[in-house]
């Protein structure tokens, strides 16, 4: 053993392996989970508040302390691989917004068990495909993965837009829920802009706990749950009992492969910007398995999948600290929130207009990065026949006026792609990667024009 690694030294910090002094790793091991918190908890409360039959705010709160649990363990697994799932890289692991507008509709047309039993399936479906990334994974071009991440973005701007009018309730659009939203959005807005260093990245929780006070102020919130559960209690495996949907699992699985272009190009990115190398192949099918069969473990504690979080490869960028023992300290610190039912209930009293505050300009950034994505895959011919087509069709065959195009098409296609802009956009976007030229410039065509003159 190394000298590195068998005397804690704060220097590991910036090597994958190496113990670091405890008390140094937890504050960068907790900077992580504070990064992504919000975000992990808020796809949750989204899905849960469409689910018909309503889900009661205990069971939200008991939906959003597995959750914790299961992020934890998740990104245990990516630190520390069992056989061969996991990258043993530091992926920071939280539940998907991917997933939120599919799910949400799944919960809204058949139940929130069906949502349990699509997550179960579909998880185990990427983790086999990431065990067999190799065979595979060059179908998913950059300029699909791209297209499909800016779909998402377009296709989470309703959902937003819900949240901030207060979510389904019959208060939707009162003034009441636009002035939490309002003051909430701006709050995130003035942390982001006048504070410095890391602690910019806590903005959405800075907003929640403004919004949050808000609404106890304004009569919003019911404090009579919190500690209805106690201090501490164990995550329920199997609250609710599965139910499985073809239609719902089949949408669910195709969004999951979305879901595996995010976690190559998250995972590719981490290892560029924090360990200056390019990944390997094993690392990718390991970090896909762990996706996959984390999702899986996820949805057996009743939460919807979990994946790489981007804004913790930010965080890795900014501070370059990779060490895998840190990180593992932000897991254990998820996993003790997993045993304290007060957090839930915490997060499922909030209301959905602070949740809409502090997600639309998330939302919105999204569509912003795939953007950045397209831009550094280049704007050729076929990059844009591929964007703009896909978008197009995506995000018009699927608008609630237009969806009714799908009508003459068997109802399991009818569910699968009805409604659900971030499928069909993958599934054309990879159509026409397929098939079309790796050539298509104009100047190509103009050539041949005029060599027929």
């Amino acid at each position: 053993m190394s000298q590195e690694k068998s005397v804690a030294r704060m220097e590991n910090i910036y090597k994958l392996d190496g113990r670091v002094p405890i008390g140094k790793a937890i504050p960068f091991g907790l900077q992580h989970v504070l990064a992504m918190f919000v975000s992990n908890l808020a796809p949750i409360t989204i899905i849960a508040g469409a689910a018909q039959p309503a889900l009661t705010q205990q069971e939200i709160a008991m939906l959003l302390q597995n959750a914790m649990f299961a992020a934890g363990i998740a990104t245990f697994i990516q630190l520390y691989p069992v056989w061969k799932v996991g990258a043993k890289l530091p992926i920071v692991m939280g539940v998907s917004f991917t997933f939120v507008t599919i799910l949400s509709t799944i919960a809204a047309n058949f139940g929130y068990p069906t949502v349990i039993g699509a997550v179960i399936v579909g998880g185990c479906f990427e983790g086999v495909l990431g065990l067999l990334a190799k065979y595979w994974k060059r179908i998913i071009t950059p300029i699909v993965a791209a297209t499909v991440v800016t779909a998402i973005g377009f296709s989470l701007f309703t959902v937003g837009a819900r949240s901030f009018g207060g979510g389904y309730g019959d208060d939707f659009g009162s003034k009441e829920n636009l002035i939490i939203a309002t003051v909430t959005l701006l709050t995130c807005i003035g942390w982001s802009i006048f504070v410095k260093g890391y602690m910019k990245q806590l903005s959405v929780l800075a907003g929640l706990i403004v919004g949050y006070i808000l609404s106890i102020f304004m009569g919003k919130v019911d404090l009579s749950l919190i500690f209805s559960d106690g201090f501490v209690s164990l995550p329920r495996l199997f609250p609710f009992t599965p139910q499985f949907n073809i239609g719902a699992i089949l949408s669910v699985c195709i969004i999951f492969l979305v879901s595996a272009a995010e976690t190559i190009g998250d995972t590719t990115a981490m290892v560029a910007s924090g360990l200056n190398r390019e990944i390997t192949e094993k690392e990718i099918s390991g970090s896909l398995a762990c996706d996959g069969f984390g999702s899986s473990i996820s949805g057996l504690f009743g939460c919807a999948p979990v994946t790489s979080f981007s804004q913790n490869v930010g965080l890795i960028a900014m501070t370059k600290v990779v060490n895998r023992f840190t990180i593992a300290t932000g897991a254990v610190a998820m996993l003790l929130a997993g045993l304290l039912p007060p957090v839930g209930h915490f997060f499922a009293s909030l209301p959905q207009s602070v949740l809409g505050g502090c997600t639309i300009m998330m939302f919105g950034s999204i569509v912003v990065s795939g953007m950045q994505m397209i831009a550094s895959c280049g704007f050729s011919q076929r990059n844009i026949v591929i964007a703009s087509l896909s978008l197009a069709v995506g995000i018009g065959f699927t608008s609630s006026t237009e969806s009714s195009i799908w009508h003459i098409f068997p109802s399991i296609v009818q569910t699968v792609f009805g409604e659900n802009v971030v499928a069909v956009v993958f599934v054309v976007a990879l159509i026409l990667s397929a098939i079309l030229p790796k050539n298509m410039e104009v100047a190509k065509l103009t050539e041949s024009v005029e060599e027929a003159k």
